[in-house]
């Protein structure tokens, strides 16, 4: 059931989308060929974490300012590939994904919601570990489009001291 459907076609936001798309596919590929030879995929979601965390500490400036910290986890390119409704405040950071473009790759590879599901939660160990690097965020995944809703929706919050 494909609901992931794009309304923003210019050609810069779809090549982004296609290299999305194509780690994606590896990414799919990698997973099922670990399953196959009896490797749980665990391996995936730590290594993903790992990256994630090495972002966090080499890409961003460390800040507890999440309006600057969104500038950079939520750039304008970025907005365009995820169409992206963005709201800061000095407290949260709420994104709400209308796009997917690796949800995109994955339904064109398997009907597998309960795959794709899954291949959505070990990607976003990324950005847990993005924001694992800073002490005084939290992260939030609310709905997915990969587990069948209209919108991916994440929340960054402050943590009061």
């Amino acid at each position: 059931m494909i609901r992931n459907v794009s309304k923003i076609n210019d050609k810069n936001t779809q090549d982004l989308r296609s290299s999305f798309e194509h780690r994606a596919t590896w990414f799919y590929f990698l997973i099922d060929e670990a399953e196959k030879r009896g490797v749980d995929a665990q391996f995936a979601r730590d290594a993903i974490y790992k990256c994630g965390c090495f972002h966090g500490e080499n890409k961003f400036s460390k800040t507890d300012d999440i309006q600057e910290f969104a500038k950079v986890f939520a750039p304008d390119e970025a907005q365009k590939v995820f169409e992206m409704d963005v709201k800061s405040t000095p407290e949260e950071l709420s994104i709400e994904f209308h796009y997917c473009p690796l949800v995109a790759a994955w339904e064109k590879l398997t009907g597998d919601e309960i795959k794709i599901s899954k291949l959505c939660d070990i990607a976003m160990e990324g950005d847990r570990g993005v924001i694992s690097k800073f002490d005084k965020f939290t992260f939030k995944l609310g709905n997915t489009i990969a587990n069948g809703a209209n919108t991916c929706q994440v929340s960054i919050r402050k943590i009061k001291e």
